[in-house]
């Protein structure tokens, strides 16, 4: 996958370019086409804020964080607790 990053104020767009046709990122531009994949939000404290999460009832699809692009740790939530979006959690690495 190639990802590019363009910065405007204080919010960091992420383009991806699927490079593998079996990638996740390629599957889904297979089924919806080009568009938004997921919104992502920076916090302070990703294990922190996963618990809190799934204390509110949002579904998980990474119980802990992994690593991410941009030295992040990252998780997203499911779309199916979230009204169909895919949103990811991120926390820049120490």
């Amino acid at each position: 996958m190639i990802t590019s990053f363009f910065k405007t104020g204080e919010s960091k767009i992420e383009l991806l370019q699927a490079t593998n046709p079996d990638s996740t990122i390629a599957k889904f531009i297979e089924k919806k086409g080009e568009g938004i994949h997921h919104l992502a939000f920076e916090v302070q404290d990703i294990d922190k804020e996963i618990e809190r999460l799934k204390k509110e009832g949002f579904e998980m699809i990474h119980k802990t964080p992994k690593d991410g692009a941009d030295n992040k740790r990252i998780a997203f939530l499911h779309p199916k607790s979230t009204n169909g979006v895919l949103i990811e959690i991120c926390q820049e690495k120490k």
